[in-house]
């Protein structure tokens, strides 16, 4: 045996799977550019010797079939303890299938998996195998949809910071696509009225405007004391990204649309953003958006995990330069729906466990799940 045969000799990847849910939300929802009034939430299994571990990621329950004909293949019968081997794997098996977007999104939930799986095996939560720098994760309540009337964001914000005790919100804007910046600016403000002056105030446009119309917003938005302007455009403008953060009081941010390293090194390069963004269920999983944290951190920035909170806990937790973490409202009800294990963000931070259950702590109610089963 060779000593490279022996590095990689450990429990072998047995078996690869997947289920879909798809989950109706509780009011329909709606941003700068889109709506919809459900989501998809795709689920990855790997197993080894009797230990199952899982991942997911959200988006289209094509998804899953990438997983299978794609990625099992690859992954079943690797080392179960090699998760940076794996994911270059999987990344270099899809290269005419193309990894940005959709297979993007099914590496990371298998990546995510493999996580999971070789935490359990070590028998450790996740996070003291990835090693902390901190106890607390700090998070944000996320929501204020332009598809809720006043008093559903006002109950909204007000659950956020009354209830559980979350310092900081954030909202939706740029409305039809930019079309309709009063109502914006009216909504900016009756949030800001709602949570009082000591909370800090978000808003994310969803590439919504253009950059000039960006810049005009702006204005109103430090005005009511706005201090995060999330994807005032497209985050594939990033000259136009650079130019706005360069002209406005908010910190601009993006990110959350990065499926390979290189975006991020790119979206840096540009100087466009003041927090960087990234989201572990769409670059790659974990091991990628670990590199993205240290890509950020040597350019002086810090990062801010997207969506799917559980999904980021533990990570979070090891990452020296983190920002926060989004209590995103349509992923924080549907995790609480399928998964005991659920974490806690009362006082505005989340506490993974460095003695509680191995891996990232989550189990799938299957009985419950099973009702919005899709594939």
């Amino acid at each position: 045996m060779t000593d490279e045969q022996e590095e990689h000799d450990g429990p072998p990847v047995e078996s690869v799977g997947t289920a879909v849910y798809t989950v109706p939300t509780d009011a329909p929802e709606g941003d700068g550019t889109l709506t919809w009034n459900s989501t998809t939430l795709v689920l990855v299994t790997v197993r080894s010797g009797g230990t199952t571990g899982f991942g997911y990621t959200y988006g289209a329950p094509a998804t899953a079939q990438v997983v299978s004909g794609l990625l099992a293949d690859v992954v079943t019968g690797r080392c179960a303890l090699d998760v940076p081997g794996a994911n270059e794997a999987m990344s270099r098996a899809v290269r005419n299938a193309g990894r940005p977007g959709l297979v993007a999104g099914a590496i990371s939930a298998v990546d995510l998996a493999l996580w999971d799986l070789k935490a359990r095996l070590l028998d450790l939560p996740l996070v003291r195998l990835l090693g902390a720098c901190r106890a607390e994760v700090p998070v944000y309540g996320s929501g204020g949809f332009t598809t809720y009337d006043a008093g559903q964001q006002e109950r909204q914000l007000r659950h956020w910071v009354e209830e559980q005790g979350i310092p900081r919100v954030k909202i939706k804007i740029g409305e039809s696509w930019g079309s309709a910046p009063w109502r914006d600016a009216e909504r900016v403000t009756a949030a800001r009225r709602a949570i009082g002056d000591t909370t800090d105030l978000y808003v994310d446009a969803n590439g919504g405007y253009s950059r000039k119309q960006a810049v005009r917003v702006a204005a109103h938005l430090a005005s009511q004391g706005v201090t995060w302007f999330e994807e005032p455009v497209s985050s594939d403008d990033l000259t136009g990204l650079a130019h706005i953060r360069a002209a406005v009081t908010p910190d601009v941010t993006a990110g959350e649309y990065g499926y390979t390293l290189p975006y991020f090194g790119h979206m840096l390069r540009a100087d466009a953003v003041d927090c960087l963004q990234a989201d572990a269920t769409r670059c790659g999983g974990l091991t990628v958006w670990l590199r993205a944290a240290a890509l950020a951190e040597a350019a002086g920035l810090e990062l801010s995990g997207h969506c799917a909170p559980h999904v980021h806990a533990h990570a979070a937790a090891a990452v020296p330069n983190l920002r926060h973490l989004e209590w995103f409202h349509d992923h924080v009800r549907i995790e609480n729906l399928l998964f005991d294990g659920a974490l806690d963000p009362a006082g505005g931070t989340i506490r993974p466990a460095a003695d509680g259950a191995p891996g990232h702590g989550l189990t799938l109610r299957a009985d419950l799940a099973e009702q919005y089963r899709t594939g």
